[in-house]
């Protein structure tokens, strides 16, 4: 990387808190050394506090951009110019592009999700899907797979903080595209088990999973799983979850983790602040090979 950076070096950051154990930076900076691009990708520690001076500071050193993640995603929306108009439906950023001073916000979450089950040769439009948690990227995927063409969506969520995220999700997915979205709670079991028996792709959106709640499981019934459904686990530390290892027992052919979504939503970040295709399969065995 040394030998890439010079005077004509263009600077691309992850605002974030807490954030230095990203994968991005490497990804990223692997990704523009293959193609021979003149980027650099670091990793700042922002908050909603210091925000405001970050994101001036990508006029201010003309940065190409920055990715943005918690607890940046809703508060950094005030701050831009634009926002483009998927974002504006999910309510969070987490790509920001500078075009001369101009700042345009992205979502790519939903993107990536959507792109990394095409990587696997799976079809889920005009199926059904159901998800687990409507935060940031349980309400990214979820209104990407609609306007992507998905049939019905059944969205599980807590009463809690993110109750009216949720409803404010299915009211904006039964409004502005052709799918239906019904909102139920994760505290019913037996819908949960009735919806998930009825799809074709089941998500978890939630941190059920991962350190701290590592090992639990929203689904612990193989019974609940057909063999010809698609599981899948946006978490990817561990890299087999527990959710994984109950449709695994069930013979579910299709199950996955969040790395994929991980690789694809970096993927279509990259190509807004650079126009290339970001070297996929080169990045994908450089990090994500066991």
């Amino acid at each position: 990387m040394n030998e890439r950076i010079d005077g004509h070096t263009i600077l691309i950051g992850l605002m974030a808190y807490p954030i230095r154990h990203s994968m991005s930076p490497t990804m990223h900076n692997n990704a523009f050394a293959k193609l021979g691009l003149n980027y650099a990708y670091l990793a700042f520690e922002v908050t909603n506090d210091n925000l405001p001076q970050a994101i001036d500071a990508i006029r201010t050193l003309e940065m190409r951009g920055s990715n943005i993640s918690m607890p940046n995603k809703q508060k950094v929306i005030p701050l831009l110019d634009k926002l483009d108009p998927t974002a504006e439906m999910v309510g969070a950023v987490n790509t920001i592009v500078n075009d001369h001073g101009t700042l345009t916000g992205y979502v790519t979450d939903g993107t990536g999700f959507m792109q990394s089950l095409k990587d696997e040769n799976l079809n889920i439009i005009g199926e059904k899907m159901t998800i687990a948690g409507a935060g940031g990227a349980g309400t990214a995927i979820a209104i990407q797979a609609a306007i992507d063409g998905v049939k019905e969506i059944s969205i599980f969520n807590r009463h809690g903080a993110s109750w009216e995220n949720a409803k404010r999700n299915v009211n904006i997915i039964n409004d502005r595209t052709n799918c239906k979205a019904t909102l139920y709670a994760l505290e019913d079991q037996s819908a949960l088990q009735k919806e998930i028996k009825d799809c074709t792709i089941y998500c978890n959106a939630t941190g059920v999973g991962m350190n701290p709640l590592e090992g639990q499981t929203l689904v612990s019934n193989p019974d609940w799983f057909r063999k010809d459904m698609i599981v899948y686990d946006i978490i990817y530390s561990p890299r087999t979850t527990k959710l994984m290892e109950v449709a695994q027992a069930a013979g579910v052919k299709h199950v996955y983790n969040g790395l994929g979504m991980i690789l694809e939503q970096g993927a279509e970040a990259f190509k807004l602040w650079t126009g290339q295709n970001m070297p996929v399969e080169y990045i994908r065995e450089l990090l994500f090979s066991d």
